[in-house]
């Protein structure tokens, strides 16, 4: 595995595994359940490590931090340990901003647990807390053809800069941050706390690195597309801004005061982005800024080509090749939606569909072995909660796709309308509102039932978050909900969820914006049918050509409105309806009970 060149300590992963802190969170453990730590304190010690709390009480979820979401195989092969013999739930859950987590954690188990991340280049340190969070990367980053520069060793040199830094340890607030190769922005800088987009520049007649740096994005409240704090800046000084832009948010005694709206975006948004800009600058006339912050050090040195399988002795396999009409009908639907051409001549990116982005122990093995000998013992996640292999040689697709299928990930049409994307909800979330999870397996029931055929509505988007705060990027989908409530006839609670129609997540297909809302909200159980209903508006009253976007542009959001009211209204609870006063695959009639997040501690 690689090692860091000249870091602050050698590890087999991104971010340095130091086993002291594990060994002080197993006494920190201790010490709390003596009654020997208030718990305000401890909370704030173990999220920097990692353990969050749940809505269950007395067990954890732990956020695994994967750096640009890449994985070896060796660690997946750690992360099925982890889901068979420490998460309740036995699997473990990809999240939209590349981190693994795994719930109903004891957490007296959780020191071992993070030993056994650690011994495989694997760590939770700053994956929660107001730290700098996990650093999002293209998933193709390296390997497609359209980017500028592969931007992963800036990633990593970031990441390791930040993590453990004492600037960053307790900010107002937490950062995101992610890095894309080229405009299309696949890693979706733009709903980022600070996003870097690859560019390149001459300067006195030589062509140098950089990257437009954008800074304040984010969904949730106020939700905000980044504005641009510099158009280019040179790769040996990014990481000095970076810090210069956490300095001034770490200063702003205005966001302390008040942990709900303290996100990076809502200081951007009361300065304005010019006064944020003049305050950066004063910041890098300070002493601390006169040192050298070239990321030389830092860089990531992997060179996963020369672990890439090589041509096979014999030439192409004629049941691999894509045009070859002998291969069966399901693989040559799978490669039609899930393959793509790779940079490097001869090899393939490959998508797997992970449904909801649950992997169980068998499917983490599966994929080890997988990764092993078809793709230089590596994958990446993604912000889909989806999985890609790259280096996949096009004669050995076949191969892959049959091993991909035997472990139920050989699903076709990833990132298309039936991929739904789906937060935990009150699955485990204190925040939680609503089953997310249970309504996301209903409403790929339905758009699977549809049978859709139809090429602009095959290609759209469709996300549901448990909440308001939006993990599961409702914000940025075609269609989108989020965790409601509303009261029935006879007054009891109903779940329930609110509308957004006309996001954007694909910036290949223009920029990424957000869905405007529709008013009313409707009964969770009643959702996948409005979901029907919108798509079948829209293509009977759609202009030729139009996409689902253009038309939500040409009518508004309030033409669904109608819909929305139709199916709100829900009547006295009774037999004919005590399905409506449940959420997705819960026994009991709802009530709202939410919990206060430690996202703000």
């Amino acid at each position: 595995m690689t090692t860091i060149r000249g870091s602050r300590k050698n590890t087999k992963g991104v971010v340095a595994y130091l086993p002291e802190e594990i060994d002080r969170l197993e006494g920190e453990v201790k010490r709390y359940r003596a009654g020997e730590v208030p718990e305000a304190e401890f909370v704030g010690f173990r999220l920097k490590q990692g353990v969050y709390g749940q809505r269950q009480s007395d067990v954890q979820m732990v956020r695994v931090k994967v750096p640009f979401g890449g994985l070896t195989s060796d660690q997946l092969e750690v992360l099925a340990e982890f889901a068979e013999d420490y998460a309740g739930l036995g699997k473990g859950h990809i999240t939209t901003r590349e981190n693994f987590q795994f719930h109903h954690v004891p957490l007296e188990r959780t020191p071992d647990a993070l030993r056994m991340l650690g011994d495989v280049g694997l760590t939770t340190r700053e994956a929660c807390g107001n730290t700098v969070r996990n650093v999002a990367g293209c998933p193709k980053a390296g390997a497609c053809a359209g980017e500028v520069f592969d931007p992963t060793p800036y990633l990593v040199a970031y990441t390791r800069h930040f993590v453990r830094h004492p600037v960053t340890q307790l900010m107002p607030r937490k950062i995101k941050t992610a890095f894309s190769g080229c405009e299309s922005d696949c890693a979706l800088t733009a709903i980022h706390d600070l996003g870097f987009v690859a560019r390149t520049k001459e300067i006195d007649g030589v062509v140098r690195k950089g990257f437009k740096f954008v800074v304040g994005g984010g969904t949730s409240i106020m939700a905000r597309i980044a504005p641009t704090l510099y158009e280019f800046v040179l790769v040996e000084d990014f990481i000095r801004v970076s810090e210069a832009v956490l300095r001034v948010f770490d200063q702003q005694d205005h966001e302390r005061k008040r942990r709900m709206k303290a996100r990076i975006k809502f200081t951007v948004d009361r300065l304005g982005i010019d006064e944020f800009r003049r305050l950066v600058e004063e910041e890098l006339k300070g002493e601390w800024a006169q040192q050298s912050f070239d990321p030389e050090r830092y860089l990531w040195d992997d060179d996963e080509q020369s672990d890439a399988p090589a041509p096979p002795v014999n030439g192409y396999r004629s049941n691999g090749n894509l045009s070859n009409g002998n291969a069966p009908v399901e693989f040559a639907i799978w490669a039609e939606t899930n393959v793509e051409l790779q940079r490097q001549e001869g090899y393939r990116i490959v998508h797997v569909t992970v449904e909801q982005g649950d992997l169980s122990p068998d499917q983490f093995r599966g994929l080890a072995r997988i990764t092993r000998e078809y793709a230089g013992g590596r994958a990446r996640l993604t912000q889909q909660q989806n999985l890609v292999l790259r280096w996949v040689r096009q004669e050995q697709l076949l191969d892959v796709w049959k091993a991909l299928d035997a472990i139920g990930l050989g699903e076709p049409k990833v990132d298309e309308i039936t991929d739904v994307v789906t937060c935990p909800g009150t699955d485990s979330c204190k925040l939680g509102i609503t089953s997310s999870m249970g309504l996301g397996r209903a409403l790929k029931d339905k758009l699977v039932e549809m049978k859709i055929e139809d090429p602009e509505i095959r290609k759209m988007h469709v996300k549901a978050s448990g909440c308001p705060n939006g993990c599961s990027q409702h914000h940025i989908a075609n269609i989108g909900f989020h965790g409601a409530a509303i009261k029935g006839a006879s007054g009891q609670q109903v779940p329930a969820y609110e509308l957004f129609v006309g996001g954007n997540a694909d910036g290949a297909r223009g920029e990424i914006r957000f869905g405007q809302r529709v008013k009313g909200r409707v009964p969770a159980k009643r959702v996948p049918e409005l979901t029907e209903r919108i798509l079948d508006h829209y293509t009977k009253n759609r202009q030729n050509g139009e996409s689902f976007n253009d038309f939500i542009d040409r009518v508004g959001p309030a033409e669904f409105a109608p819909m929305v009211a139709e199916l709100q209204e829900v009547g006295p609870l009774g037999k004919d309806t005590i399905r409506l006063y449940m959420d997705w695959e819960k026994t009991i009639p709802y009530k709202l009970e939410r919990g206060e997040g430690e996202c703000a501690v």
